[in-house]
């Protein structure tokens, strides 16, 4: 019903109209209507949310934009950031952030997440107006298991910001509960005003155990292990063959996961200074069995985190500083005392982690074999020789020792179609999976060009592949091959130089659409390579800082710049 002088007005208005005129009428009538019906805004419409992604493998990264795609059929406004891109000040703007971040190392986040993670810790901004939530990417084998996004969490709180669904912690099969993770999150874009996470819930949670499968543990034989440093090298660089009965699920790329033991002389050295017995049994949260089996086959002594120190410190009344150390110099500068159990040192110990290995073979050459690339770490401390824990224990298993391990899945390290070419950077260790690679594109026959960086010390003690590496460019596998041995010459050259060298070619394969890989160490070598080639799209492609930057974001999104670095 409408008032009566506006009712006398259309009355007025439609008594001398013609039939046209009045269908017109009509019709814009109708036309007003329906467009007042769909501007007015709908539940989560108008939401503008904003998608932050902290990625190391590229996990991360491809859950933010499939969250993204998501968001658009859900009627939301997304931004979708890499964590190295996005500006800290700008949290001050924002409403709705969903982050997507994974944890590396010992509960390190990913180096592209570094800054906005250093910002979260240092800024006293407050940030009340800010609703978020987290998606945290890890591995459970690890103690750490997604610290980065549990210390994000605290960060995010501390600063006021509200928590509108508790952290979901993903294992390595993480796609239902990422899956999950993104229902909840447009269940509560869909009610309006969110609502902080309830208080009597857990502040993190566990994703639901609705994986794919649990981690397949496969019995190994160590079939040959060969130095592949000829004699006078400096270094021990090991190729590991490992055989087992069944055909194993891999890809070329993927890593090897391998749970090291500690050595007999420095478990029985624990054992005479704890002076338990080591056959006693001991019953942790964790794991149980004998002390000698709990200090050789569960529980880390080497290196250990800061936090278990403190723990330590606070148990044995001890003032220790701020530091990392074996257990062995803990108990020798800092003894246990006596009467306390012994349980209660062994409960503060972290399970062994598992080590990654880079796969350097393809499943189709042999089902049935994996083979693994690894260089003996030697570091000083002390003034004394020490050495990385697995590296040493892979070195010295004589051929047809038992092993276990799994297969950790690289999603992002990946072979293309085969017909698209590919430029790898491979130096010293970091030519493994590049080893698979050129396995698999040989089995498969496949038409794309390959191009190789590989660098070492020296040309005559340690090339790595020599043999194959010839092979695949003669028989033309390998269209290219560069070669860097910084210690061969006055002045020490690396594989970044040969790329500076091959600069112009280099630029005209990827701007075709060739497809970019780096593996091996991350600081400074993979650093170096991704300042390289900034340097040569600016002097190639006559791009500004800016524009060179833009540029290799670019080969990013496109999936045509991937890293596997340790």
């Amino acid at each position: 019903m409408i008032p009566e002088a506006k009712l006398n007005i259309l009355q007025e208005l439609i008594s001398n109209a013609s039939r046209e005129e009045i269908l017109w009428i009509n019709g814009y009538l109708n036309g007003i209507v329906s467009s007042r019906v769909e501007d007015k805004p709908k539940a989560g419409a108008t939401r503008r949310i904003s998608i932050l992604y902290g990625t190391e493998t590229g996990n991360s990264r491809k859950l933010a934009l499939q969250l993204t795609a998501d968001a658009k059929k859900q009627r939301c406004v997304p931004k979708c950031t890499g964590m190295d891109q996005y500006k800290p000040e700008d949290l001050l703007r924002e409403e709705y952030l969903f982050i997507i971040v994974s944890t590396h190392g010992e509960g390190e986040p990913p180096e592209a997440a570094k800054k906005f993670y250093d910002f979260l810790h240092h800024t006293e901004q407050p940030l009340a107006k800010l609703k978020y939530s987290i998606l945290a990417l890890g591995d459970s084998s690890y103690p750490l298991f997604c610290k980065t996004g549990d210390d994000m969490d605290a960060q995010l709180q501390r600063l006021g910001a509200t928590r509108i669904t508790p952290v979901v912690k993903c294992d390595v099969d993480f796609d239902e509960p990422a899956a999950q993770w993104f229902r909840s999150l447009f269940t509560v874009l869909g009610e309006g005003e969110a609502s902080p996470a309830p208080a009597a819930a857990a502040p993190v949670v566990a994703a639901p155990v609705a994986r794919k499968a649990e981690k397949k543990i496969y019995d190994g034989l160590v079939s040959r292990s060969v130095n592949l440093n000829d004699s006078g090298s400096t270094r021990n660089t090991w190729h590991i063959e490992i055989r087992t009965e069944e055909d194993m699920d891999y890809e070329a790329g993927d890593s090897v996961a391998i749970v090291p033991t500690n050595r007999p002389e420095v478990v029985e050295r624990i054992i005479t200074m704890l002076e338990v017995k080591p056959d006693e049994s001991i019953e942790l949260p964790k794991a149980s069995g004998t002390v000698v089996q709990l200090l050789t086959e569960k529980l880390g002594v080497c290196y250990l985190l800061a936090s278990t120190i403190k723990k330590y410190a606070a148990l044995t009344g001890h003032q220790i500083p701020d530091i990392r150390m074996d257990l062995v110099d803990l108990l020798r500068i800092y003894p246990w005392k006596t009467d306390l159990p012994v349980r209660e040192l062994l409960t503060l110990l972290h399970p062994i982690a598992p080590r990654l290995y880079s796969v350097a073979s393809s499943p189709l050459s042999d089902a049935r074999q994996v083979d693994l690339t690894v260089s003996l770490n030697r570091f000083m401390k002390e003034d004394e020789q020490h050495y990385g824990l697995c590296s040493r224990f892979l070195g010295e298993l004589p051929q047809g020792s038992p092993i276990k391990f799994y297969i950790h899945r690289n999603r992002s390290f990946k072979l293309p179609e085969d017909s698209r070419d590919i430029i790898m950077v491979g130096p010293g260790t970091g030519i493994a999976p590049f080893r698979s690679f050129l396995q698999e594109r040989d089995m498969r026959g496949a038409s794309g060009k390959n191009w190789l960086f590989f660098g070492e010390r020296h040309f005559t003690t340690d090339f790595f592949y020599q043999t194959e590496i010839q092979q695949y460019h003669q028989t033309g596998l390998l269209q290219k091959v560069h070669v860097a041995f910084s210690r061969d010459l006055d002045r020490k050259v690396y594989v970044q130089h040969r790329m500076l060298e091959q600069a112009e070619e280099l630029y005209r394969w990827l701007e075709a659409g060739a497809i970019f890989y780096v593996a091996g160490s991350r600081h400074p070598m993979s650093d170096e390579v991704e300042q390289t080639l900034l340097k040569i799209a600016r002097d190639q492609g006559a791009k500004d800082d800016a524009g060179a930057q833009e540029w290799l974001q670019q080969l990013k999104k496109e999936g045509r710049y991937h890293k596997d670095v340790y």
